[in-house]
């Protein structure tokens, strides 16, 4: 009896944050670990089900780099990075497809189904969902052409409006298009924030390797703001490839999300500790209006 009080009791706790939080929108950009360990993949997909059961609308995007590294290598392709960002060019775009709109999305919408939620698959070329243009990077001051890599433009979020607002789930492949019908790879967490932005989520999730943004002590810091943010890139607190993640969380803020969760999706359940309990497991970094 004392075990099944102490259930209800978890129950209870997490009532507020329940009933704060029902009706929001909460995109995941789900990817690291939790895409390949099976029992964390288990776990985050019923975290996602649970918040839909209970009033919440998550929107999943998903990343899939090292499959794609895969398909490449098993073609003979040599994957090349600059500044980060897959050199992409019309073949390379062809089997970023392949992989993450016909293989990734499709066994994410699958495993959400098989544990009783309604996802439909989607990627940044349906229905225009995510228009881009061609991006650049910039290497000892001169511009680089790295192919078909895409910046975004635009976000339609007429389809997402249909879906999230009712019974489904919607998970996006990171491909977006441009006018012309050309097909780009985008950074993920790009396309997640721009989302997040596009829809006016409550909340941006990043499941990562990490636990979270830490202090000079190694300790995790539980809560932050864009300010916070500039100044421990200022000081050297943050540092790295960490610095273009929470710089793209910043802009997301400054562009209309309420809060940006960093969290470690090696940790079982991490969606709901991050959002049913009071600190949390990883970093917030919130906006004036959290």
């Amino acid at each position: 009896m004392e075990a099944l009080i102490k259930k209800a009791q978890i129950l209870i706790d997490a009532l507020p944050y329940m009933q704060k939080f029902s009706g929001k929108t909460v995109v995941v950009k789900y990817g690291g670990n939790a895409m390949i360990n099976e029992d964390l993949k288990n776990s985050v997909i019923e975290d996602i089900i649970l918040l839909k059961f209970i009033g919440l609308n998550p929107v999943v995007v998903h990343g899939g780099g090292p499959d794609i590294s895969k398909a490449l290598s098993e073609k003979g392709v040599q994957s090349k990075f600059i500044n980060g960002l897959r050199v992409t060019d019309e073949d390379t775009v062809k089997v970023a497809q392949e992989v993450l709109i016909g293989k990734t999305n499709k066994e994410i919408v699958a495993l959400i189904n098989k544990h009783g939620g309604r996802a439909v698959g989607l990627s940044g070329i349906d229905a225009s969902l995510i228009e881009c243009e061609k991006q650049t990077t910039v290497v000892d001051g001169e511009e680089v052409d790295i192919g078909f890599v895409g910046k975004i433009t635009k976000v339609n979020t007429e389809v997402l409006d249909h879906l999230y607002k009712d019974q489904w789930i919607p998970v996006i492949a990171p491909i977006g298009t441009d006018s012309e019908g050309n097909s780009y790879n985008v950074n993920a967490d790009t396309v997640a924030a721009a989302v997040a932005a596009a829809v006016e989520a409550e909340k941006l999730i990043l499941l990562t390797d990490v636990e979270g943004i830490k202090d000079k002590n190694g300790d995790i810091i539980y809560e932050t703001d864009p300010k916070g943010i500039d100044k421990m890139i200022e000081d050297g607190t943050i540092n790295g490839g960490m610095i273009p993640k929470v710089q793209g969380c910043v802009e997301a803020i400054h562009d209309g999300v309420t809060g940006v969760h960093i969290i470690d999706g090696r940790v079982p359940h991490c969606l709901l500790l991050e959002i049913f309990t009071k600190t949390g497991i990883g970093t917030l970094i919130k906006s004036d209006k959290y």
